[in-house]
């Protein structure tokens, strides 16, 4: 016994010792690329990055934002949200004039309230995931219907969000309880304050599909969001899928993705990539990481958006996002 608490140890401690050794390779990495680099744009994911875990902005985020845009850096949100779900207390700070919204699918320019790029998904597109997602489908394709309880049915239940010129409309049901379809408590005011409610939503997509910005599948078991993520990416084409929470699968055009209003808005502005600095947390985050010259992601960060970053930074709740822009800003 002693013996296998031994090496359970040293196993323990090699671990601990690999991930140091990676930690230091990434950040040898980062102050190299420091030194050769002047970041003109910064790109902020909003929610468990920006935002605290109650969905707000601190004093300290917000007095290195505004620092950054008094430096002459452009600051743009880089969000899941719809343009009018993005928080004011983000979108009034002067220099904050740009965000790429609904995971790139469109881009704005906040202070003439113009949309700059948008990619709305295809009509056969919106009818193939109405068809994968039919209540009765959903329970012959992940279960057997006739044998199904309560319980079981109430797993594979899911609800939809849709996003229309900057607007977020979801099924009332979804609205009147978030939780019950997975939903963290905490998001409630969030959800219950900027979605419009609707009865039946799937009329309502069938209805504007020629409109949608984004189709938002809310699924309460996180087993069931991933064999409807690969039913979706087999059977739907054109079509770009992410997540950015546990409950929801996101769902735009096949030219979307937060990357890909990155690159738009950089190419407006005249910046190449090299001068882009992107904050993230998650595994939606993880392109736009990628893509940009430094990539931070949040200590709360999904392993996926870990990955893809060239260093770390503090937690949402404990303003990582001022301590990478501080460094930015001392390089």
């Amino acid at each position: 016994m002693e013996e296998a608490l031994r090496f359970k140890e040293i196993f323990k401690a090699q671990d601990i010792y690999k991930e140091a050794v990676q930690l230091s390779a990434r950040a040898g990495r980062c102050v190299q690329r420091y030194k050769n680099m002047k970041i003109k744009c910064i790109a902020l994911d909003l929610d468990r990055t920006t935002l605290d875990s109650q969905g707000h902005l601190s004093e300290e985020n917000k007095a290195a934002i505004e620092s950054a845009a008094a430096a002459g850096i452009h600051v743009a949100a880089a969000s899941g949200r719809p343009l009018d779900s993005l928080p004011a207390e983000l979108t009034d700070i002067t220099g904050v004039r740009y965000a790429i919204t609904s995971n790139g699918a469109a881009v704005y320019d906040l202070c003439e309230r113009k949309c700059l790029r948008q990619f709305k998904m295809t009509p056969a597109s919106v009818e193939d995931i109405l068809r994968h997602t039919e209540p009765e489908r959903m329970k012959d394709v992940y279960g057997k219907a006739a044998e199904m309880s309560e319980a079981e049915i109430s797993e594979i239940e899911i609800s939809y969000e849709a996003f229309i010129a900057g607007r977020a409309f979801a099924e009332s049901r979804y609205v009147a309880d978030p939780v019950r379809f997975g939903a963290m408590p905490q998001a409630i005011p969030y959800i219950q304050g900027t979605r419009t409610p609707v009865e039946d939503m799937r009329t309502f997509i069938r209805g504007h599909k020629s409109e949608l910005d984004c189709i938002d599948l809310v699924v309460k078991s996180e087993d069931m969001k991933h064999k409807l993520w690969k039913n979706l990416r087999e059977n739907v084409r054109d079509v770009y899928i992410t997540s950015s929470v546990r409950q929801l699968l996101e769902i735009s055009h096949r030219d979307a993705g937060k990357e890909s209003g990155a690159k738009f808005l950089l190419e407006y502005l005249g910046l190449t990539r090299e001068e882009l600095a992107a904050f993230g947390d998650g595994d939606n985050d993880s392109g736009l990481l990628k893509y940009a010259g430094i990539g931070f992601a949040v200590a709360n960060a999904s392993p996926e958006c870990r990955d893809a970053a060239d260093e770390i930074v503090a937690s949402n709740d404990d303003n990582g996002v001022a301590q990478g822009i501080h460094k930015i800003l001392t390089m």
